[in-house]
């Protein structure tokens, strides 16, 4: 019988962000402190006798899902990781994959990325590959920046493209409230609107380097002090493109969270609480104040892609 397994992999929000100018090759030097939070994508996959690839998408109860704004086609990472893995150990035989969504689409949380993860670890299980994690973690680093992050989850510190991954120390949980927007930002919109900035000498760049406020804080499980340090480079950008973003950051503080920031790129603002019912109180206050798509809360650090069932 074709083997199937079910995995999940968490999304992100990035407590900092530094970003440095463009290079030559066309990439941003950056310097990120990723915390995974328990709002998870979940990709069953199924092997097939023949050679056929195929995809399904559902949101799951809490996510409001425009089937449109999920690529089909061999654009969506999910596919393509399961295309790499394929092709990294020589497997014939096709799979069919379904993707129950609980991450917001296009909401900087890394929720495409967190697929791709999900997809690598499913499609090694159900083609039983014999996959150590290191090669696990190769092939999600030719996926792209976020996708080893979505691996192996909990909280790290990223470098170079955010890929090159150290595990940061901390303690206790930190509770966020999620807030999305009906329509997404784009990244690439949100780097050029940066490269603008520079260029234009509105805005000075220097080489981006580890926040030890933020490191502190989450050493100490320090609530409020990490919602003082947080950090995001791209937050200006984010917010020229998409002003109303500010009325979301300016209702988060009026409901007295710990800190709000646009979380990556953007669109989604990441507010931090200091317990699960300030969470609930200051989702509470975002839904009624009209400023948001939807309304998440989670905790985090939250475990890496796990294998669920198979």
């Amino acid at each position: 019988m074709p083997r199937t397994v079910t995995v999940r992999a968490p999304g992100k929000v990035n407590l900092q962000l530094a970003v440095g100018a463009r290079r030559e090759d066309g990439y941003h030097p950056l310097v990120t402190v990723f915390q995974a939070v328990a709002l998870y994508e979940t990709v069953t996959a199924t092997a097939r006798d023949d050679e056929r690839f195929t995809l399904t998408v559902s949101g799951a109860s809490n996510l409001a899902l425009d089937p449109d704004t999920v690529p089909l086609d061999e654009s969506n990472l999910a596919l393509r990781a399961a295309r790499a893995v394929a092709e990294r150990y020589g497997i014939s035989e096709g799979i069919d994959l379904q993707i129950l969504k609980g991450v917001p689409v296009a909401g900087g949380m890394a929720g495409g990325s967190a697929d791709a993860a999900a997809a690598v670890v499913a499609c090694a299980e159900a083609w039983d590959v014999g996959a150590s994690r290191e090669e696990l973690h190769r092939i999600c680093a030719e996926l792209g920046a976020d996708v080893p992050f979505c691996l192996h989850g909990h909280t790290a510190v990223g470098l170079g493209r955010g890929d090159e991954l150290s595990p940061a120390m901390t303690h206790g949980q930190f509770h966020w409230v999620l807030a999305t927007q009906e329509e997404g930002l784009s990244t690439p919109a949100v780097f050029a609107e940066l490269d603008r900035s520079i260029a234009a000498g509105e805005r000075t760049v220097a080489e981006p380097t580890i926040d030890d406020a933020v490191m502190s804080a989450l050493m100490a499980g320090d609530a409020r002090a990490l919602g003082a340090a947080l950090s995001n480079d791209l937050q200006g950008p984010a917010l020229a493109l998409a002003p109303h973003l500010r009325d979301v950051l300016d209702a988060a503080l009026d409901a007295d969270a710990l800190g709000a920031i646009v979380s990556g790129s953007g669109p989604t603002v990441a507010a931090l609480a200091r317990s699960r019912q300030h969470a609930l109180a200051i989702a509470a206050h975002l839904t009624a104040e009209g400023v948001a798509g939807a309304v998440l809360t989670a905790a985090g650090p939250a475990p890496g892609a796990t294998v669920l069932a198979g």
